[in-house]
Formats: C-alpha cells, structure tokens, sequence
C-alpha cells in the first residue's frame, strides 16, 4: 500500500487505470474489475458506487451491464477521482498535527510541506486517464 494515499484513493486510482487502459470500450462487471486490479470484490463495489454518484463512471444493469468511464479518459482527473473517495490529501494538514500551521504559526516542516502540498495538488488537477498505458 502507498504511504501516502489511503488504501480506498490507491483502489479508486486502479480501478480507473484499468478501466481506461483497457483497449476495448465495453462495459466490465464489477467481478473482472476485482480480477484485474486485485482489488477484493466486496471494497471495490463501494468504491465503484462512489465514482457512480461523483460521474466519473457509468453502470450499466443487465446481461451485458458493468462500468465504464463516464466521459473520455482525458477528461477525467485524478483529483476528480481522489476527490469522489474523500482520498484528495487535506490541503495544508499539518505534518507535525499542529491544529493550526500557518507562515505566521509555522511548524519546523511548514514550508517543505506546503511546497509538497502544492506540487501534488498541481499533479492532480492537470494529470487525466489519458496518461495510463494501454493493457
């Protein structure tokens, strides 16, 4: 697991990933998403249904129902994915879990922190689903 993201934003990441890096665009039930990323069934349904509700996929009930990406894979983020988790990291949280660390209460990690912060949030935001390789 990634130290840095939870466990559910890594998921919510793959089960995108593979989605997207798949070569056809037919809908892909729940169990082969599960056998594909190595994701157990029971976590990715809940995840799964949280990218539903946030549009960033579609399901699709019946014989040939499953998921697929809601739009093109350029036009979806990874911070739209990692928001749709609650996985997007806590703008400014303080790496000492000072309540409040700010420039004028800052804790010895304030600045590298932030500067980390920020870098990530910039990678997120222009970072889309067309960046995977394809399986």
């Amino acid at each position: 697991m990634n130290a840095f993201l939870p466990q559910t934003a890594e998921y919510a990441l793959r089960a995108t990933a593979w989605l997207a890096a798949r070569a056809e665009t037919t809908p892909v039930r729940a169990k082969e998403l599960s056998e594909g990323t190595g994701i157990p069934l029971h976590y990715l349904s809940k995840i799964l249904r949280r990218l539903v509700l946030a549009d960033l996929l579609l399901s699709q009930k019946g014989h040939h129902g499953g998921f697929v990406l809601a739009r093109p894979p350029g036009e979806i983020s990874f911070r739209e994915i990692l928001t749709a988790v609650n996985g997007f990291p806590t703008p400014r949280r303080c790496a000492f879990g000072w309540g409040s660390c700010d420039k004028t209460k800052p804790c010895p990690l304030h600045e590298p922190w932030a500067e980390m912060a920020d870098q990530f949030s910039e990678w997120a935001s222009t970072t889309t689903l067309d960046r995977v390789e394809k399986l």
